[in-house]
């Protein structure tokens, strides 16, 4: 009897021990472990249920939870919108309608493909949900793009209808006569129409039944079928058209949720929703909770606090860029008078994520990476200062990606002789890859298989395999963190969009002037991403025409994707492959004292490219000169 009680004290003792041991080494060596394991719970929760609809071959969609909602919560706001509330049973009545119009005027079938071209606002969530409702794959058009890219975009996701908001209207003028060649209809949301060309949706609004349009109309049993189309630029030029899938969808409106969101919050929306971040994480997230979302058309930066304290703001979406322009405000005693808790978002620097913090007090910043189409999204949910994401053995259990070696002069990843890429060490740079399975499946671009497999990398560590190139180079630290460390290939990123290099190129090289064009991204002190600058060359018996070319940008090319620097070169410098040589143009910049070719800048107040001179360089840097 004494010894069984003398080995149970003895095993009690070693237990207790034990569970000390544990409670004072796991914040030492796994500081993170139950946040990370309560983040994995919730990732966990949402595969789960994405898995059931697989399975079960009955998908409920985001459409599907927005109508839920509508009956749940009728009352609650759905959208706040210059100060007037928009509530779900408003937006559901509004859609339900204009998915009549689009049925029974407009000839709209289940399947078609309708594209929209709208800034912010709430009748971009009715016209969408609309189309949704009928069975429709909707196309999100950047408001940016005019004629050539405009037309290509309609034509790659095989639309033939057009919607067009109110406020847009003037960007089609110079095209409606093709649209109408290729059978293109154009409905707008405004009212009495002068053109014979343009139809009014509003005004079929105001005699349309509330009629509720069949639900099967929008019924889906395979989650992986497309239910819209997002455009985003790549190194073919123009953009293209990414298939977002239900199942993509879903995992972006599961986002806020992982974060640790809640039906209470009121969320901040003044990010484009023709971007995936704004519509798919914002607007889906929002429903998905059961919250309200803060609608604006634009970001103002003296308006964003204001407008927080007004309406209970406890959670915002962000670029980068919008940190820096909310601390280049003017300081008031009111920086931390509000109550948002959580920022949601990506590329913000390290420097500007410090200030934020200091002057507007404990805000948790969640970076989330990702792109449109990719098969990979990493999650900050620690809240790390610089980190775009974390990773873990919960994480790479279900998600398989890898790190390899990269040469920035031939611009290509290294491989061995056996023709096999070379992962890198923890903390090394490498060329991020995510390998393509059924758990993460790459659908690619509408209209055009040789885009969809030029994403791909085959053979990458083993015969067979194929991962997806995000064309990013990170870093893993020894804890897991990722960190974005610079782009490759033909594509930057400048004011929160994405610049094709060859785009660009192909619209200078129409200038009559210009024999040939290399266009890159350099980088900008205090800003955020790469400012577009082209190298020229001049043809024989031709000289630069600074005017012409200012001209043809401001035409042909959206503001984001004018080249603010040009550069005078009489060779152009190639690699190996004969691709034009890109790096060591984006390292040597665009400082007048350090180069010796000719240099110019945009000049919006001279309308033309003129000579960069040290003057203008620092006044750049400064922030002085517009761009």
């Amino acid at each position: 009897m004494a010894l069984a009680l003398a080995l149970a004290l003895c095993w009690l003792s070693a237990a207790l021990a034990g569970l000390l041991c544990a409670l004072v080494l796991q914040p030492l060596c796994f500081p993170y472990f139950w946040r990370d394991l309560l983040f994995l719970l919730r990732v966990v929760r949402s595969g789960v249920k994405l898995e059931f609809y697989r399975w079960r071959r009955d998908v409920r969609t985001v459409l599907d939870r927005f109508v839920e909602q509508a009956q749940r919560i009728p009352d609650k706001p759905l959208i706040i919108y210059e100060g007037s509330a928009h509530t779900y049973r408003d937006v559901d009545r509004r859609s339900e309608r204009l998915a009549r119009v689009f049925l029974n005027t407009a000839g709209l079938k289940r399947g078609d493909c309708v594209a929209m071209l709208m800034n912010n606002e709430p009748d971009y969530l009715c016209v969408w949900f609309g189309l949704a409702k009928v069975g429709c794959t909707v196309a999100f058009l950047n408001t940016n793009i005019r004629s050539k890219s405009l037309l290509h975009c309609l034509d790659c996701c095989g639309a033939r209808t057009l919607i067009v908001g109110s406020d847009l209207l003037e960007c089609l003028e110079s095209i409606l006569l093709d649209l109408q060649q290729k059978n293109i209809q154009v409905w707008t949301m405004k009212s009495h129409m002068k053109h014979t060309l343009v139809c009014s949706l509003l005004e079929q609004l105001d005699v349309e039944s509330d009629e509720l349009v069949p639900a099967e109309l929008r019924a889906t049993t395979n989650i992986n079928s497309p239910m819209m189309y997002i455009f985003t630029s790549g190194t073919t030029g123009l953009p293209k058209a990414a298939v977002i899938t239900h199942l993509q969808s879903l995992k972006a409106a599961s986002g806020f949720r992982a974060f640790g969101a809640i039906e209470s919050d009121v969320i901040y929306t003044a990010l484009p929703l023709y971007h995936s971040a704004a519509s798919l994480v914002g607007i889906g997230g929002t429903i998905e909770l059961g919250a309200t979302c803060v609608l604006k058309k634009k970001f103002s930066a003296s308006q964003f606090w204001p407008d927080c304290r007004n309406h209970g703001v406890t959670i915002f979406q962000y670029i980068g860029e919008l940190c820096r322009y909310l601390c280049n405000q003017p300081k008031t005693e009111m920086d931390q008078a509000h109550e948002v808790r959580m920022g949601v978002g990506n590329g913000l620097r390290q420097d500007v994520w410090r200030d934020f913090l200091f002057r507007f007090g404990n805000i948790k910043m969640c970076e989330i990476y990702g792109s449109t189409e990719g098969n990979l999204c990493f999650m900050n949910h620690i809240g790390k200062i610089g980190a775009v994401g974390r990773s873990n053995v919960f994480y790479k259990l279900f998600f398989k990606y890898d790190l390899v070696k990269y040469d920035m002069m031939q611009d290509e990843p290294v491989r061995d002789q056996h023709g096999f890429c070379l992962p890198v060490k923890k903390g090394e740079t490498g060329l991020l890859l995510s390998r393509v399975s059924a758990i993460s499946p790459f659908f690619g671009y509408a209209g055009n298989k040789q885009l969809t497999e030029k994403k791909l990398m085959r053979n990458v560590l083993v015969k067979g395999d194929a991962y997806f190139n995000t064309g990013d180079l990170m870093a893993e630290d020894q804890e897991g963190f990722i960190y974005f460390r610079d782009r490759v290939g033909d594509t930057f990123r400048w004011k929160g969009e994405n610049v094709a290099t060859t785009e660009v190129a192909e619209v200078l090289g129409a200038v009559d002037f210009i024999q040939e064009v290399n266009v890159y991204g350099v980088e900008i002190t205090g800003r955020e991403g790469r400012a577009a600058m082209a190298a020229l060359i001049v043809r024989p018996c031709f000289v630069f025409d600074g005017e012409k070319l200012f001209e043809h940008a401001v035409k042909d090319l959206p503001a984001y994707a004018r080249p603010l620097f040009v550069r005078l070169q009489d060779i152009m410098e190639m690699t190996s492959t004969f691709k034009q040589q890109k790096f060591q143009l984006v390292q040597s910049g665009f400082n007048p004292s350090t180069i010796s070719d000719p240099l110019y800048v945009l000049d919006y107040h001279q309308k033309s490219y003129t000579p960069l001179t040290e003057q203008i360089y620092q006044s750049v840097l400064s922030g002085e000169w517009k761009m």
